[in-house]
């Protein structure tokens, strides 16, 4: 895939009009972009992210850090391909990463361009991952309150979910439904298509969260539209062909990436050191 670098004119430059249209041109051409040299805060990666998206999405297991971003903490170890909230009802189309402090060594962030694993794909395997996949995943009632909140227009805290809310988000996102636990937690499961149309640029990719991690969540369940599960060796078979599309973001300090989440997928390599800040911004055009 290419690597695509958006260098300050000048060490310390704003992140001006000129930058976000190269950025938006980046999307369309090549699925995602770096910007580099900029003088950046966590005030104007907050504003970048609220100038390329039109609604802000939020992971609900993580920590705030401004108004539409979240700080990155998902354990030390490595961390497999996949589009952000790829097995969530709204699925972001943009996700945005500000490195604030890079780490010394380690914690490359990897990226994968879904359309080069499907051009990689074996003829049966680009049939069998062309049906449609229901994802199903059980989910504590803090996490699933707080995504309906960020998600439904007439509210805004976890608290003032009532099951109205859930009928009315049920009914307003096709293929979706919940299962209710007396604990309060819920089950939900989500059908959607692992291979996609970009939704900046059209073209179909490989782009889900099948090869990525449950490290705030428990496991899902892939079932594909045949009634097959999706086995772990399936999984690690997919991961390896990934593998042979995937580069690597070795993050200078004040680096920002922002990836076309409907086409690029992500992951990390392992930690090694620890004194690194990493926040997201992810949402909608």
């Amino acid at each position: 895939m290419t690597y695509t670098v958006i260098r300050a004119a000048r060490t310390g430059s704003q992140i001006d009009a000129p930058a976000i249209a190269a950025v938006r041109d980046h999307l369309s051409r090549d699925g995602w972009a770096l910007l580099r040299g900029f003088d950046v805060d966590m005030a104007a990666f907050s504003a970048l992210t609220a100038e390329l998206c039109s609604t802000i999405t939020f992971d609900p297991a993580r920590e705030f850090s401004e108004r539409n971003t979240q700080m990155v903490d998902a354990g030390l170890g490595p961390i497999g391909l996949h589009i952000e909230n790829g097995n969530t009802p709204v699925c972001p189309d943009i996700v945005a990463f500000y490195s604030a402090k890079a780490a010394f060594e380690g914690s490359q962030t990897t990226i994968c361009d879904g359309r080069d694993v499907l051009a990689s794909m074996s003829e049966a395997q680009r049939a069998r991952w062309s049906q449609p996949m229901t994802v199903s995943r059980k989910l504590p009632e803090l996490l699933w309150k707080r995504y309906l909140a960020n998600e439904h227009p007439a509210i805004s805290e976890p608290e003032e979910v009532t099951e109205e809310h859930i009928l009315q988000f049920k009914a307003a996102i096709p293929n979706q439904d919940f299962d209710m636990h007396e604990d309060g937690s819920l089950t939900y499961h989500i059908t959607l298509n692992p291979v996609r149309p970009s939704a900046l640029s059209g073209a179909a990719g490989f782009a889900n969260a099948v090869l990525g991690p449950s490290h705030n969540y428990e496991p899902p369940v892939y079932r594909l539209a045949d009634g097959s599960l999706v086995s772990a060796e399936e999984i690690e078979e997919l991961r390896e062909l990934a593998e042979g599309s995937t580069t690597e973001i070795n993050w200078q300090d004040g680096d920002i990436a922002v990836l076309d989440n409907t086409r690029i997928m992500h992951g990390r390599r392992a930690i090694k050191d620890q004194d690194r800040q990493l926040f997201i911004g992810m949402g909608r055009v």
